[in-house]
C-alpha cells in the first residue's frame, strides 16, 4: 500500500505557517515601534541627558544663583570680602537716570533690530522663492553673511562707517548728512542698528525660505485662482502659513537683539567717547568688569533676567495664541 509523501518534510505545516503569519501580524509597524522604544536599563535615558543637563547647570543655573546672591552684597573687587546691603543695589540701579536712559534705548534698539531683521529677511526669502535668474548664487551670497562672527561684523561695520574711508559716510555726506559714528549719539545708534540688522538677516532668510518652500503647491494654485492681487494673497494665505516660523524667529531675534549684539556694540563703542549708546547687557559688562562694581552689575543682570522672563511669558501668552500649527 502506497502512501502520499508527507508535506512536512518539504513544506511548513499549517500550524507552523499559521504561527509564522501570527508572528508577522503581531509585529509592530514602524510608527508603533518608534513609540514603544524601550531602554534596557531605566537609568540609560538619564545617562544620555546627563551631559546636556550638566552644561545647562554649570553655565546657566549656577551662574544665575551666584548673580542673585551677589546682588545683595557689596563685594570687594579683589575678593577680600563682602558686605550684605540688602536691596540697596537694586535701589541704586532703578533710581539711576543713566540706567533708565539705557533701558529706553535698549527697548528701541531691540524693537528696530527685530522688526527690520524679520521684514528684510522675509522680503528676500519671498523674492528668492520665485523664479529668478541666478537663483542659487543669490541664495548663497545671502547665507554667507551668517558665518561672520558678531565682533567681525562690528569691525566691518566700523570700516563702512569710518570717517575717512567709510563708503556709507560718503553716501550720507552726498545727501548733506555729516555722519560722525563714535562721536554723535544718534549716528552711532544708527550704525549699530544697521550692522546688527545686516548680521541677522541671513538667519531669518534661511528659515523663511524653508517655510515658503514647505507650502504645498495646490495651496498656492488655489490662492492664485481666488485672489489675483499678490499682496493680498501674501497677507491672507502665505503669511498665516508662515506664522509658526515667524513666531519662532520673533523669539530668536528678540534674544539676539538683547544679548547677541554684544560683540557688535563692543567693537563699535570701545575706546570712543563716553556718550555713545549702549544696551543693558553691555552696561552689566561695563559696571562689572571695568567699574569693578560686582554687586551692582549682579543686580542689573537679575533685573535683565526678570525682563526677559516677563517678555517670554508675554510672547507665549498673547502672541502664540494667534499662531496655528495645523
Amino acid at each position: 500500500m502506497t502512501h502520499a509523501p508527507s508535506l512536512s518534510a518539504t513544506n511548513p505545516t499549517p500550524t507552523s505557517a499559521g504561527g509564522f503569519f501570527r508572528r508577522f501580524r503581531s509585529a509592530p509597524s514602524e510608527p508603533d515601534a518608534a513609540k514603544r522604544v524601550q531602554f534596557n536599563s531605566p537609568l540609560l535615558p538619564y545617562l544620555f541627558l546627563a551631559p546636556q543637563m550638566a552644561i545647562i547647570f554649570i553655565f546657566f543655573y549656577w551662574p544665575s544663583v551666584q548673580a542673585i546672591q551677589s546682588s545683595f552684597y557689596l563685594e570687594d573687587p579683589f575678593g577680600f570680602g563682602s558686605t550684605f546691603v540688602g536691596m540697596a543695589n537694586y535701589t541704586d540701579v532703578l533710581k539711576s537716570g543713566e540706567y533708565l536712559s539705557i533701558a529706553r534705548f535698549t527697548a528701541v534698539f531691540t524693537a528696530l533690530v527685530t522688526f527690520f531683521s524679520l521684514a528684510i529677511g522675509l522680503l528676500l526669502a519671498v523674492k528668492a522663492d520665485g523664479i529668478i535668474r541666478g537663483n542659487a548664487t543669490y541664495k548663497t551670497l545671502l547665507i554667507w553673511v551668517y558665518a561672520i562672527a558678531p565682533p567681525v561684523a562690528g569691525l566691518m561695520g566700523m570700516m563702512m562707517f569710518d570717517q575717512h574711508i567709510g563708503p556709507l559716510v560718503k553716501v550720507a555726506a552726498f545727501f548733506g548728512w555729516n555722519m560722525q559714528v563714535g562721536l554723535n549719539y544718534n549716528d552711532t545708534a544708527f550704525a549699530m542698528i544697521v550692522v546688527s540688522v545686516w548680521k541677522q538677516i541671513p538667519y531669518n532668510f534661511i528659515f523663511f525660505l524653508s517655510g515658503l518652500q514647505g507650502i504645498p503647491v495646490p495651496v498656492r494654485e488655489a490662492a492664485l485662482m481666488d485672489c489675483r492681487s499678490g499682496l493680498r494673497r501674501f497677507w491672507t494665505v502665505i503669511l498665516p502659513l508662515l506664522a509658526p516660523t515667524a513666531f519662532f524667529l520673533l523669539i530668536i531675534n528678540t534674544t539676539y537683539a538683547l544679548f547677541d549684539t554684544f560683540g557688535v556694540i563692543d567693537v563699535m563703542v570701545k575706546d570712543k567717547a563716553a556718550n555713545n549708546p549702549i544696551t543693558l547687557v553691555y552696561k552689566v559688562y561695563m559696571d562689572g568688569f571695568r567699574g569693578n562694581d560686582l554687586g551692582g552689575s549682579s543686580a542689573q543682570s537679575v533685573i535683565l533676567m526678570i525682563i526677559v522672563f516677563v517678555l517670554t511669558i508675554f510672547q507665549f501668552r498673547f502672541i502664540e495664541r494667534r499662531v496655528h500649527y495645523n
